[in-house]
């Protein structure tokens, strides 16, 4: 049987948590992979502002281990909203003439952000080392640490009906490590008890508690700011990231990708 879900107060995140991306000119390139394996995230400044950029940046920084490149994705958001912590990661595959071709993956190990234009007011972002946060969890959550490593969710369940999202439900734990020994921490919004899980009201509190203390850490993490043009590289493995609310037009490209350590 398990122990009942106790409310907390607000969680403080770690104080080596947050995540200022070191910026890396183009003629210096060779500096982004070593900072991107130590930080977390790193962004590339000087590339042209072409989605082009990223496919080139992506070399530039993954080399030999690139393995899968996904279909670009360009957004706008007009007076948006803030954007909350998260790692990227949909399982999406579509049909073109008879044949498969996927479009999406869960476990994209690597996601570069170009800004297109950035927002006249606001819109800062924020990244935050999911390892540490997760680490620091074992001693000051540990009922919630159980839970992210030991109990099993449907990781897109709540996107169900969305066209080209698989029909099978994507069953997996916040914490995983990949078959090579890399550890993988998730955040959606898409995660939901496994149908009829006998734990379902456990798992649904636990999925809210998580979430909260994700809300919680946000406020307190270092900003910084995207001029047009660079590009924020995330091992998306290790780091969330998200934006503040912003007025006026912000567009960017983003571009996920997996390499052979996602093996």
């Amino acid at each position: 049987m398990h122990a009942p879900v106790h409310s907390q107060g607000p969680h403080e995140r770690p104080a080596d948590a947050g995540i200022t991306p070191q910026r890396v000119p183009l003629d210096r390139v060779d500096e982004a992979r070593p900072s991107l394996s130590r930080d977390g995230a790193v962004i590339l400044t000087g590339h042209r502002n072409t989605s082009d950029a990223l496919v080139v940046a992506a070399a530039q920084v993954i080399g030999d281990r690139l393995r899968e490149l996904y279909p670009h994705r360009e957004r706008t958001s007009r007076d948006g909203g803030p954007v909350h912590l998260h790692a990227d990661g949909f399982d999406l595959v579509v049909d073109i003439g008879g044949v498969p071709r996927r479009r999406r993956h869960p476990d994209e190990d690597h996601v570069l952000v170009q800004c297109v234009r950035p927002a006249p007011h606001a819109g800062d972002s924020f990244a935050l080392d999911a390892y540490a946060f997760v680490d620091d969890l074992a001693s000051s959550d540990p009922e919630l640490s159980a839970f992210l490593t030991g109990s099993d969710v449907d990781l897109h369940g709540a996107w169900v009906g969305l066209r080209g999202l698989p029909a099978t439900p994507r069953v997996g734990r916040h914490v995983e490590f990949t078959r090579a020994g890399r550890r993988i921490v998730r955040r959606t919004d898409g995660a939901v008890p496994i149908h009829r899980d006998p734990d379902t009201e456990r798992i649904r509190a636990h999925l809210a508690r998580f979430g909260d203390a994700v809300h919680a850490a946000e406020a307190s993490l270092p900003r910084f700011r995207l001029g047009a043009g660079d590009i924020l590289v995330l091992d998306n493995y290790r780091c969330w990231h998200g934006r503040d609310g912003h007025t006026g037009s912000r567009t960017v490209r983003i571009l996920t990708a997996r390499s052979s350590d996602a093996d």
